[in-house]
C-alpha cells in the first residue's frame, strides 16, 4: 500500500526542475542534462556534484530534457513581444535562415508581457534548452537576465546592448544613428522638430531620445517639451501621437519618430488632415522595414540591420553553447554593427 506520505514525497520530487539542481550544484541546465545522459566529457567533480543535489532534491529528469540533451542539434528559444510586426519579420528572417546554416533548431515563443516572459523563460531551462535569443523589451528586462544568469543559461539580446557579464549583444548605435538624423533635419533648414518616442521600458527609446536632443543642443536649440511626445513602437500609438503634434496651432515643421511603425502612421494622419508630405511637413523614421518603403511617399529613415543582426546573434549563441560542450569557457561578445541613413521623399526643406 502506498502511504500518504510516500504521495507527497512523490509530488514534491516531480516538481523539482533540471533548473533546481542546476542552481544546487552550481552549474548549468546544459551540464545537469550531460550527467543524467552520461557524458564523458563532465569532469570527475561536476558529475559528482550533480549527482549528489540530485539525490538531494530527489530529482527525476523526464523524457522530454533527456531528447534535448543527448541531441547533437542545437535548441534555442526565441522570445518576443515586439508591438512592431514589421520588426519581428525581419528579426524571425535572420533567426531562421541562420538556424538552418547552423543546424539549430529555434523555439519560438511570443510572450504578452514581461510576467509571460518569465514564465516562458523558466519553462524553457526546465525542458534543458541550449540558450535563449531576447528582443526588445524583454531583452531590456532585468528580471529576465537576472533569471537566465541565475540558472547559466546562455543568452544573447537583439537591438540593445546590456552591460552584463553573462550576457552577448548584437546591436547598433542608436544614440549616433539618432543623432546624425536630426543633423539631417537642421542641414535642410528645420528648427521646430518634434520627436516621436518609443517604449519607456526600451533602452532604444533613451538612446534615440538623447541623440536627438544631443543633435539639437549643438546647433543651440532648446527642446519644446510639448514636441517629444511618447509612443509605443506601435502603429496606433504613431496615430495618437501624431494627432497631437498635428493639432497645434504652431505645429512642428518635421516630426522624427522612434520607429517606422510610428512615423508611417504620421504619414497617415497627415493625410487625413490634408497636410502635404514633405511640402508642408517632413517625417523620418527608423529602422527602414518593409514599411517604410510601402507607403507613399517612402520614408527617410535609418537602416537598421535587422535581419543581420539576428544572423549574427544565432551565429554567437551557438559558439557560446558548443564551447561549453567542449569544456571551454565561452568568450563574450558585444557586436555593434554599422547603421546608414537612408533619404527617401518624405523630407525636404521647412515652407
Amino acid at each position: 500500500m502506498v502511504t500518504k506520505r510516500q504521495i507527497t514525497a512523490r509530488k514534491q520530487h516531480a516538481r523539482v526542475t533540471i533548473a533546481d539542481v542546476a542552481h544546487a550544484a552550481g552549474v548549468s541546465p546544459m551540464t545537469v542534462s550531460r550527467v543524467v545522459n552520461g557524458d564523458a566529457r563532465v569532469r570527475a567533480t561536476t558529475r559528482d556534484a550533480v549527482n549528489q543535489a540530485i539525490e538531494t532534491l530527489g530529482y527525476s529528469p523526464n523524457k522530454a530534457a533527456r531528447s534535448l540533451a543527448t541531441a547533437s542539434q542545437l535548441q534555442i528559444g526565441l522570445l518576443y513581444d515586439n508591438p512592431s510586426s514589421s520588426f519581428l519579420s525581419a528579426m524571425l528572417l535572420g533567426v531562421l535562415d541562420q538556424a538552418r546554416r547552423c543546424d539549430t533548431q529555434v523555439v519560438v515563443v511570443e510572450c504578452a508581457d514581461r510576467e509571460d516572459g518569465m514564465r516562458s523563460v523558466r519553462n524553457l531551462i526546465a525542458a534543458g534548452i541550449d540558450g535563449i535569443i531576447l528582443s526588445p523589451p524583454l531583452a531590456d528586462s532585468t528580471e529576465v537576465l537576472d533569471l537566465l544568469r541565475d540558472s547559466r543559461t546562455q543568452c544573447i539580446t537583439i537591438g540593445t546592448r546590456r552591460d552584463e557579464e553573462h550576457v552577448s549583444s548584437v546591436s547598433i548605435d542608436n544614440y549616433a544613428a539618432a543623432r546624425e538624423m536630426t543633423d539631417h533635419l537642421l542641414t535642410l533648414g528645420h528648427r521646430r522638430i518634434a520627436f516621436i518616442k518609443g517604449s519607456p521600458d526600451q533602452l532604444a527609446t533613451e538612446e534615440r531620445l538623447a541623440g536627438f536632443r544631443a543633435a539639437l543642443a549643438a546647433a543651440g536649440i532648446d527642446v519644446a517639451d510639448e514636441l517629444v511626445v511618447d509612443g509605443r513602437f506601435s502603429y496606433r500609438s504613431g496615430l495618437k501621437a501624431a494627432e497631437k503634434l498635428l493639432s497645434m496651432t504652431d505645429r512642428p515643421t518635421a516630426i522624427f519618430a522612434c520607429n517606422d511603425d510610428m512615423a508611417a502612421a504620421t504619414v497617415a494622419t497627415a493625410h487625413r488632415n490634408r497636410i502635404d508630405i514633405p511640402g508642408e511637413l517632413t517625417v523620418c523614421g527608423f529602422d527602414d522595414t518593409l514599411l517604410a518603403t510601402t507607403i507613399w511617399p517612402e520614408i527617410t529613415t535609418i537602416h537598421q540591420p535587422i535581419t543581420t543582426m539576428s544572423q549574427t546573434a544565432i551565429d554567437l549563441l551557438e559558439k557560446r553553447i558548443r564551447a561549453l560542450r567542449d569544456g571551454r569557457d565561452p568568450e563574450q561578445d558585444d557586436v555593434t554593427l554599422e547603421f546608414r541613413f537612408v533619404r527617401r521623399g518624405s523630407d525636404a526643406p521647412p515652407p
